[in-house]
């Protein structure tokens, strides 16, 4: 027999304890909790309910060892507090407990390093699929980890999936790509002020190294060319995603005289510390100076005037990613998935003719 265990035990109870309870043998307990082997109806209830009884909890690194999955989706993500990365995370839950799968949250501060950790742990605990999400670096090596580690994955019978961000240099590199349409919304976004009539456009959050900045930064300079123009270097701001940097960043614009009509801020975070730094200054959003942000976080729509800004699916991003992740023999053709984007037309910057730039 076994021990003889209550919940005020110290000591976790194990698979012989749950043997003995039920009265079946060690490797009957193992079936049924692998669920890979036919157990009798009668025998997988018996197991079951001296599970409950003992208080039994599943050892996950124990499973993993045994090759057992623990049906399980792990989503990394920079910052847990970002509203971007929060709807993401939204739709990756979401569709992971439709699935079936528990959905496990882990930040890594954007530190590489951190990512790597945590994906190995992933990969040991037999992780059904992580997704990375946020914006990758422009980095040989870091580039060179990741697909090796998306190779390790895959021999353990998991998927890396990275979301925002494009597919992995390496060919050979077994992942699912969600990413959206970043430089095509930038692109329109820039078009709409223009089309407005300005042509000292300023743009603010200019990340280096950074690729999602990149290609926001290449729709921003793509729009000005179809104008016949090159947008003005002095008036492309590097900086970081935040609120108070959008607001000395529109501080230094102004207080070097720089001439701008119109601003087009990284993130609508950028945008929202943007439009603070220009009330500071007396100047009126948009009758002075038009704005426009990136994401359509919910923020976008609060501000006073809203603001126009790119929206990107981002529920759906989440969604998508775990629906591919898990059912590759389905969409075997479809693991490189992008999305689209558009403007949200808003009151600081409104449609062409409604308002003239000032000079």
């Amino acid at each position: 027999m076994g021990r003889k265990l209550t919940s005020d035990n110290a000591e976790r109870a194990t698979v012989r304890d749950v043997a003995a309870r039920a009265g079946v043998s060690p490797a009957t307990v193992s079936r049924v909790l692998g669920g890979t082997y036919p157990v009798a109806s009668a025998t997988r209830t018996r197991v079951l309910r001296a599970m409950r009884e003992l208080d039994y909890v599943v050892n996950a690194q124990a499973r993993a060892l045994s090759g057992g999955a623990t049906k399980s989706v792990a989503f990394l993500v920079d910052d847990v507090t970002g509203a971007f990365y929060a709807h993401i995370a939204r739709g990756v839950e979401q569709q992971a407990k439709a699935e079936g799968r528990l959905c496990m949250l882990c930040t890594t501060d954007a530190e590489p390093d951190q990512v790597f950790l945590i994906i190995e742990l992933m990969r040991e605990q037999n992780a059904d699929a992580v997704i990375v999400v946020g914006g990758a670096w422009e980095n040989e090596e870091y580039e060179g980890r990741l697909a090796h580690y998306a190779r390790a994955l895959d021999r353990a019978g998991s998927r890396l999936v990275l979301v925002g961000r494009p597919p992995l240099a390496a060919v050979d590199a077994p992942a699912t790509v969600v990413e959206y349409d970043n430089e095509g919304g930038a692109y329109a976004a820039t078009s709409h002020l223009l089309a407005s009539g300005h042509r000292r456009i300023a743009y603010l959050g200019a990340v280096k190294g950074l690729v999602t900045s990149s290609q926001r930064l290449n729709g921003f300079t793509r729009a000005h060319q179809a104008y016949g123009l090159l947008p003005d270097p002095a008036l492309i701001l590097p900086g970081e995603f935040s609120r108070e940097y959008g607001r000395r960043a529109v501080r230094e614009l102004l207080g070097r005289e720089a001439g701008f009509t119109a601003v087009m801020a990284a993130t609508d975070v950028v945008a929202a510390g943007a439009l603070h730094g220009l009330r500071a200054a007396g100047l009126r959003v948009p009758e002075d100076v038009a704005l426009v942000g990136y994401d359509d976080i919910p923020l976008a729509s609060d501000l006073f005037p809203a603001l126009t800004t790119v929206h990107v699916p981002q529920e759906e991003l989440g969604r998508t990613a775990v629906r591919l992740a898990l059912d590759r023999d389905r969409y075997t053709g479809a693991q490189h998935i992008m999305l689209g984007t558009h403007v949200v037309v808003r009151d600081t910057a409104p449609p062409p003719g409604r308002s003239r730039p000032r000079p």
